[in-house]
């Protein structure tokens, strides 16, 4: 892989609640070389240094503060722990996405946070779930219709589970929203809302395919819940990716 299989700190937040350097020294020792991060302002300078010592790279971040922090707070601490990358992973009712003057006004808020964004430098992603996949207008999913009104520099983290589980042909899609894509999440299970996570390769989900639909797309694994051991869970995963993707190099 041109760029280092990374991992949505997210997967592991409560680990990371109860033992950050601890947890991250884990990941290390995995083999994980890049992390996204889900809430940046959290000690920023601590975390790059960690990361730093650990010799592991941040991909991206979430950004979720940005909807109740100073957004040059937000922005600087991004810097901080070492990416231009900045993701928005909810905080819009998910109303908005059911309707074109809602996606009118999702677009409105994303392009205005941008906007913000190329002040220092960072550009702004989206992230979707389930709920911005269901909505369809004249055939097309709600995300695709918001991405025809985004900013040009505004691009997308897809989520291919929740696009799943919202009922797209993942490959499709991610051929329709093409080099928009800069991120892909990862992660596997029964393709069913309400259901645990599995370890990437053991769930319904046809990984290989949608990879192949977007080869230039950083890969990072997230699994929001999961019934078995978590670093096992992420250690499998790492395991059948890399497999993977030396196997379609």
């Amino acid at each position: 892989m041109a760029k280092p299989l990374s991992i949505q700190l997210y997967t592991l937040r409560d680990q990371i609640a109860a033992d950050r350097d601890g947890t991250l020294t884990r990941l290390a020792e995995i083999g994980y070389r890049a992390v996204e991060a889900f809430d940046p302002t959290a000690d920023p300078a601590g975390f790059r240094k960690l990361l730093d010592d650990l010799g592991v790279g941040v991909s991206s971040t979430h950004a979720y503060a940005l909807f109740d922090k100073d957004a040059g707070e937000v922005f600087e601490a991004v810097a901080t722990v070492g990416t231009d990358l900045a993701i928005i992973p909810g905080g819009i009712a998910e109303e908005e996405f059911t309707t074109a003057d809602g996606l009118r006004r999702t677009a409105d808020k994303l392009n205005g946070f941008a906007a913000k964004a190329a002040e220092h430098g960072i550009r702004i992603g989206y992230h979707n779930h389930w709920w911005e996949i269901e909505p369809r207008f004249e055939g097309r999913t709600a995300l695709e219709v918001l991405t025809d009104e985004l900013a040009p520099e505004v691009f997308l983290e897809v989520d291919t589970y929740w696009a799943q589980v919202g009922g797209a042909d993942v490959p499709a899609l991610l051929r329709t929203l093409g080099d928009r894509v800069l991120a892909l999440h990862v992660k596997d299970g029964p393709g069913v809302k309400g259901e645990p996570h599995t370890a990437v390769g053991k769930g319904a989900i046809d990984v290989p395919s949608i990879l192949a639909a977007a080869p230039a797309a950083q890969r990072i694994v997230e699994l929001d819940t999961c019934a078995t051991d978590i670093f096992q869970a992420v250690a499998e995963s790492r395991a059948y990716l890399t497999a993977l993707e030396e196997g379609l190099s």
